[in-house]
């Protein structure tokens, strides 16, 4: 009781801060944006500025605005792994809505009052702009500080995953490489296999059929059922005996190998039907998606051109051979294209074949494993991208060798070829690069293609950017 109290606490003091935090953060955008209307005289002269105490009440009314527009856009809803690009979207959509109506509630109750205020469309934009800049600064703060929280312990808690197969020791390894997820894995429970033994360092706890039970022994907030193979009836039964404990339940989805995107329910003539295999990159979406790569390439190959200069000559200088290395690899349809990189290996890498790059890999030359590890080697691939053949955010391409190898193994692997190749991809800045699992990435690739959309584009290429020096599995 007094660590369920504890986390309550926890989160209502997060919750309470946070929505301070977006008050002082408005506060002081309006502060901000009234010294500017006064110190640049755009779209024209202020004229009739009365002190900043004069504006209280119209401050007042675009605060109270802004946090009931973030209150119904569920943005004091805690995420645990909160993505930047989407908080500053969400952010941005609710404080244009909160000054509209700031600004048409000020209207109304200050029409006949007798100060004469300028309250002009340039006070508007500043405080529009600065709230967004300074609410989403305020925001990342707060969350920083909210994560270091939950890596000191603070908040979180205690998960029982039920599974002790693929899937489970995965979820395990996810909560254990992931503190600031604010979860504490206290064990696992098995459907068929040993008890009293320990996988992964935590303790086999006991049979589902005891479910209830290891839920009080063990105060466990929350269930992961990580039973992809189990039939709908077990999965029911495990449900049952959660549910006992008072407990959220979460069950890992048994349906992936068919589906990657959202369900949508439609209909046939009457009869509901359940939509499970769509691609969301077609029509006008694929042209803004070219429209996009184009602009972006050409903008991005005329700031790097100094840099990739210096690299040629660095390669040349650090070992034997030519500058840029063509690769056959496999994309749009399956169809080969020779993808170009910075040379990060020796000449003679692939003398005896085609090999897979792994950690210290003795093929790396000195400057490769710098560049590599920066991610510089791609840069060559702007020229793919500009050329057609690759996209800036798409499905990493492979070499045929190994599609042949993977379309026989891994389910839908060859419907990655539904879209372009691309320089990042989801599956890359979710951590999936270099010597990691394939059918993951085949997985995170799939939901990307069924789940497109130029804001995911985006925030791929941001995350992308953010990750540039920090690639554990860049070999």
């Amino acid at each position: 009781m007094k660590s369920e109290r504890s986390k309550t606490q926890f989160h209502i003091l997060s919750i309470s801060t946070l929505a301070l935090t977006d008050v002082v953060m408005a506060g002081t955008a309006f502060y901000l944006a009234y010294w500017v209307r006064r110190l640049i005289p755009w779209p024209d002269e202020a004229q009739g500025m009365g002190r900043f105490p004069d504006y209280v009440g119209i401050v007042l009314i675009h605060i109270v605005s802004i946090l009931g527009v973030f209150v119904f856009s569920r943005l004091y809803r805690l995420s645990r792994s909160p993505s930047r690009v989407d908080e500053f979207y969400a952010v941005s959509k609710s404080v244009t809505v909160g000054t509209l109506m700031g600004v048409a509630l000020s209207s109304l109750l200050f029409k006949n009052s007798p100060l004469e205020l300028d309250y002009s469309r340039g006070m508007i934009f500043y405080g529009w702009l600065l709230t967004i800049l300074l609410v989403t600064l305020g925001r990342e703060a707060h969350s920083q500080v909210r994560l270091q929280l939950r890596r000191r312990g603070w908040g979180r808690d205690r998960v029982l995953i039920v599974g002790t197969g693929d899937v489970g020791r995965m979820i395990f390894q996810k909560i254990q490489s992931n503190p600031s997820l604010g979860y504490e894995a206290v064990g696992f429970v098995t459907t068929n296999g040993p008890e009293d033994e320990v996988l992964l360092g935590a303790p086999i706890l006991g049979r589902s059929g005891d479910l209830a039970l290891i839920i009080d022994e063990h105060q466990v907030d929350e269930v992961i059922i990580a039973l992809p193979e189990a039939t709908h009836q077990e999965i029911l039964l495990l449900i049952s005996e959660c549910e006992r404990g008072k407990v959220v339940i979460r069950v890992f989805p048994d349906v992936f190998q068919i589906m990657a995107g959202q369900v949508s329910i439609g209909d046939l003539g009457g009869l509901p039907l359940l939509t499970v295999r769509d691609i969301a990159l077609r029509g006008w979406k694929r042209t803004a998606k070219r429209v996009m790569d184009v602009v972006g390439a050409s903008v991005a190959l005329v700031l790097v051109s100094p840099l990739m200069m210096l690299m040629a000559v660095l390669i040349k200088l650090d070992s034997k051979g030519p500058v840029f290395y063509a690769q056959e690899r496999m994309g749009l349809d399956a169809r080969p294209f020779l993808m170009l990189k910075f040379r990060s290996m020796r000449q003679d890498a692939e003398a005896h074949g085609p090999g897979w790059t792994v950690e210290d890999d003795p093929r790396v030359t000195r400057l490769g494993r710098v560049i590599r590890r920066l991610n510089l080697d791609e840069l060559p691939q702007l020229i793919n991208v500009l050329l057609g053949e690759m996209s800036l955010v798409g499905p990493r391409p492979e070499r045929p060798v190994y599609v042949n190898q993977f379309r026989r193994s891994i389910p839908r692997y060859m419907d990655r070829h539904w879209e372009k190749a691309g320089m990042t991809g989801w599956a890359q800045v979710n951590g999936l690069r270099g010597d990691t699992s394939i059918v993951e990435r085949t997985k995170y690739d799939l939901w990307y293609i069924e789940n497109w959309s130029l804001m995911l584009d985006i925030k791929i290429l941001i995350r992308t950017f953010f990750n540039l020096f920090h690639s554990p599995n860049a070999y």
